[in-house]
């Protein structure tokens, strides 16, 4: 009997695919085969070994895409509005947030990439198999209803832009709604990913608007220094936590993992993804400091200094302030936002809807291939945009509000996404180390600190900023000496387990001391053998069937931790809700 067998796959390619050999996790076959991307193609039996530099750097350049796409289309039109509203209102105080968000950014999207690249399938799928429909269609239910907002907030920046250039919202939302549906539904992943980086590259803009409204180094390197302009109050939270869930959303998590498995990229090229991450961060990061810093420049010292509407009314002032042409490059850049974020939200969603119902959902076929795919992207399309339609400043609101729930929601995703790389059957060697577990776990508290903070200032509005300082402070003693007790059980448990496997290895060969076998384990040149041997496996490793392996037990305690957070950010939820709705209400 063959051990390989041929699949059709979309356009027309053939790719190999195991028949007697155990069975991945993969379950769309166009998630096999070939590398193929905007920059050129990498075979499936391809290596990075033997090559040289201007070869690995080609390399390089076809895996790019996921990565960069992910954290450009971070920088949305929720994105610049929530950057101009920091910059417009605080200057460039607020400046320092961005920075603390760069370890947030990295630690979250590098667990993406390997979740992705080891399992073959999306975070939707993985969350359903390993933690039951009662979790997964929380997770996902999250993401239909923050995505389905965040995409009208999209619409609503592409009539904001349009509009200064004179062209009416009855004509631009549905022009870019059919642009963005033609795009996604070409059947080809190549052509996807090309017309997106040709947006990517209109970014180049930032620069000469960045020129334009001669920004203060002085002033933008104070920025860096935590501050709380005008007191911390729950107003300035909710900013606060709109730039974290701008900055950092839910819907990156399912884009990116979905989106390396579309790709077909495998566990030996998570290298390269991880610089292509690195590259889209740094982006982002020019990005949203260039918006901040357009409107802190241009309007500072004007009439609409502090008194932010939304990011059309943005590009209108830096016109009659600045120049015209600073307006319309901030127009452009708002365009060029929301064209991405839209399609990179939408494909969120469908992605996730595709792993739920378990029918195709990859930009390889084309729509008759996938029609529940393509279907739910247009019908979203659809309804975002008639949503957009709404009165002018209920949607500006609307798209500060978007960002907050993004940002109170981000801890739930956030926990998830730990446990699942802390999964030894999905992700083998490639589990979160000690230190990433450390990391994560900051990260994780962090954001449900600054989600209890604004809960408090909505409930108790005449909390001073003392108060909510010293309950920042009472929050970080707490959570440094939980995370002592649990680093510190974790290590007694690894102790115990490499205990146990040197008795084994004793048992086996008969006559050694567990101890010698300990240190045996330590030598220099075993530790060079282990590490070479531990590469090959991972570069090797892929996820089984998912239906072959065991789910991993709960404790009482995980799933009263669990129930917590999700009752707590059910009632974060209310309360973002419901400061959005006082300030519609003047």
């Amino acid at each position: 009997m063959a051990l390989f067998a041929r699949i059709p796959h979309p356009s027309g390619e053939t790719s190999v695919t195991q028949r007697d050999s155990p069975r991945t996790a993969v379950l769309d076959t166009a998630h096999v085969g070939d590398i193929v991307g905007a920059l050129g193609t990498i075979r499936t039996d391809e290596t990075r070994t033997g090559r040289s530099r201007w070869q690995r750097l080609k390399m390089l350049l076809v895996v790019m895409g996921p990565g960069l796409i992910v954290m450009v289309g971070d920088n949305d039109a929720g994105g610049v509005a929530t950057y101009a509203q920091a910059g417009q209102n605080y200057g460039m105080a607020l400046m320092w947030t961005l920075a603390l968000l760069i370890p947030v950014l990295y630690v979250n999207q590098e667990m993406v990439v390997r979740l992705g690249a080891v399992a073959g399938v999306g975070h939707a799928r993985l969350i359903f198999a390993r933690f039951g429909k009662f979790w997964g269609a929380f997770s996902v239910g999250d993401l239909l209803i923050v995505n389905a907002l965040t995409i009208v907030t999209e619409f609503v920046g592409v009539a904001m832009a349009l509009s200064y250039f004179g062209l009416p919202k009855s004509i631009s939302v549905p022009l870019a709604a059919v642009l963005l549906f033609a795009v996604v539904a070409g059947g080809s992943f190549r052509r996807w990913e090309r017309f997106i980086f040709a947006l990517i590259a209109i970014n180049i803009v930032i620069f000469p608007l960045a020129f334009i409204v001669h920004p203060s180094a002085s002033d933008t390197a104070r920025g860096l220094i935590p501050s709380f302009p005008g007191g911390l109050n729950s107003t300035l939270l909710l900013l606060i936590v709109a730039i974290v869930g701008t900055t950092v959303a839910p819907w990156q998590l399912f884009f990116q993992q979905s989106n390396i498995v579309d790709k077909r990229l495998t566990p030996k090229w998570i290298r390269y993804e991880r610089i292509d991450l690195w590259i889209g961060i740094v982006v982002v990061m020019v990005g949203a400091v260039a918006i901040m810093a357009a409107a802190a420049f241009g309007l500072g010292g004007t009439a609409a200094a502090g008194n932010f509407t939304d990011a059309g009314a943005v590009a209108t002032q830096l016109g009659r302030q600045v120049s015209p042409t600073a307006g319309a490059l901030f127009a452009i850049l708002l365009l060029d936002a929301s064209l991405i974020g839209a399609n990179a939200v939408g494909l969120a969603t469908t992605y996730a809807l595709g792993d739920t119902l378990g029918r195709r959902h990859s930009l390889h076929w084309k729509v008759g291939e996938a029609p529940v795919f393509y279907l739910g992207y247009a019908a979203l399309l659809a309804v975002a945009a008639a949503v957009s339609f709404s009165p002018d400043h209920v949607l500006g609101l609307l798209t500060q509000g978007v960002q907050a729930l993004a940002g109170v929601l981000l801890p739930s995703a956030t926990v998830f996404l730990v446990l699942l790389c802390n999964d030894k059957a999905v992700l083998g060697p490639w589990v979160n180390t000690m230190r990433q577990n450390i990391m994560a776990g900051v990260i994780v508290w962090a954001l449900v600190l600054l989600s209890l903070a604004l809960t408090a200032a909505t409930f108790f509005p005449n909390l001073t900023a003392g108060q909510l300082e010293w309950g920042f402070g009472a929050g970080v003693a707490v959570g440094v000496l939980g995370g002592a007790a649990i680093a510190a059980a974790t290590l007694r448990s690894q102790h115990r387990q490499r205990q146990r496997a040197a008795v084994e290895v004793a048992a086996e060969f008969g006559g050694l001391d567990p101890e010698q076998v300990e240190d045996l384990d330590e030598q220099p040149n075993d530790r060079a053998v282990r590490k070479a041997l531990r590469n090959q496996e991972r570069d090797s490793f892929r996820t089984p069937a998912l239906d072959t392996l065991d789910r991993p037990g709960w404790s009482p305690l995980r799933v009263a931790g669990m129930v917590a957070l999700r009752g707590y950010l059910l009632v974060a939820v209310v309360l973002v809700v419901v400061k959005v709705a006082e300030a519609i209400g003047g």
